[in-house]
């Protein structure tokens, strides 16, 4: 039992390290092509605090451990809203932009319940089973291109806080190009030790891969998102904070489960509709408390909350085995 619980913690180091290494260098490599710093923080840093996700989920897949893929996914963004925002906002109360209210919040939300309504073939059409399809990748993916548009145009238009990028350092591009491989290569090794090890723990408990894909492993690979959240908040860039979350989310279910499945289709399970259906409520949590007490603000009373509801869902899960 050491053991896997010693190679999971190892491979989540090497996820979050490989990560940080993909982004300095290829952030770096970009500079050097007079990318600005804002377009590099939209693509290769959103790409690569999602990298953990990504990779767990797909190895997962191709594993054939598809409760962990989805599980993953699932718990990822339920942390980023109730324990990463919740921990952000008791550090410091967050103001929240006009747009990432009426647009980045309502588009997290529309992916999640796009999720639940793909995801449940037995209930919607009467299907032998469920499952995430090619088709429905490809209809994530579609998803996942308009979001990109979006936000480039955002960046297009000057509609974005300067703030929203922090200057990307240049380094040698022999030292960038090292950076890469050694990020690539950790986020693989680092991804596969993750999932065999979160197989042989929940094995070796006797409980369900999906448990430990939506606690565990979900925070493990949410490292990245909370560390650049908490920062941000601690610097009191509040935009970064939300953006980042909000972002991962959209990123997770139209990006990283929208490319699973379309490399082998995801069977899905019936009581993976409990876990839609906590990530909808955080969701619309999130939304309605920009309207409650201050508006658009994020207080350190909401933080409370967030984090009490996150401890409520995990003894659930615990229960549920």
């Amino acid at each position: 039992m050491i053991t896997p619980i010693l190679f999971f913690i190892v491979g989540l180091v090497l996820l979050v390290k490989g990560a940080d290494w993909l982004v300095d260098g290829a952030s770096s490599v970009a500079k050097k092509l007079k990318v600005s710093d804002l377009v590099i923080g939209l693509t290769i840093v959103a790409f690569g605090t999602s990298a953990p996700e990504l990779v767990v989920s797909v190895i997962s897949n191709l594993n054939g451990n598809a409760d962990i893929a989805i599980g993953n996914v699932l718990g990822s963004n339920i942390a980023n809203i109730l324990l990463i925002l919740g921990v952000s906002s008791i550090i410091y109360p967050l103001s929240v932009t006009r747009g990432t209210v009426w647009k980045e919040i309502p588009l997290s939300l529309l992916a999640v319940i796009l999720l639940g309504i793909m995801a449940n073939d037995v209930l919607i059409d009467g299907a032998a089973n469920s499952s995430l399809t090619r088709t429905d990748g490809l209809a994530l993916i579609a998803f996942f291109i308009i979001f990109l548009y979006y936000t480039f145009g955002i960046a297009k238009n000057g509609n974005c806080q300067p703030e929203q990028g922090e200057e990307v350092k240049e380094i040698a591009i022999s030292k960038s190009i090292i950076y890469i491989f050694a990020g690539l290569i950790s986020l693989v090794i680092g991804g596969k030790w993750v999932v065999d090890s979160a197989v042989s723990i929940a094995t070796s408990l006797g409980v369900s891969e999906a448990l430990i894909g939506l606690t565990i492993v979900a925070v493990g690979t949410s490292l990245p998102e909370l560390a650049t959240s908490a920062m941000a908040t601690y610097k009191k860039k509040a935009d970064i904070a939300i953006g980042n979350v909000v972002g991962s989310n959209i990123f997770n279910v139209f990006w990283i489960l929208g490319l699973s499945s379309i490399i082998n289709p995801l069977p899905f399970r019936p009581e993976g509709n409990f876990d839609i259906m906590i990530a909808i409520f955080a969701s619309l949590l999130l939304f309605i408390m920009m309207f409650v007490g201050k508006r658009h603000h994020l207080e350190r009373r909401d933080g409370v909350i967030y984090i009490f509801v996150y401890v409520i869902y995990i003894a659930a899960l615990v229960a549920r085995g």
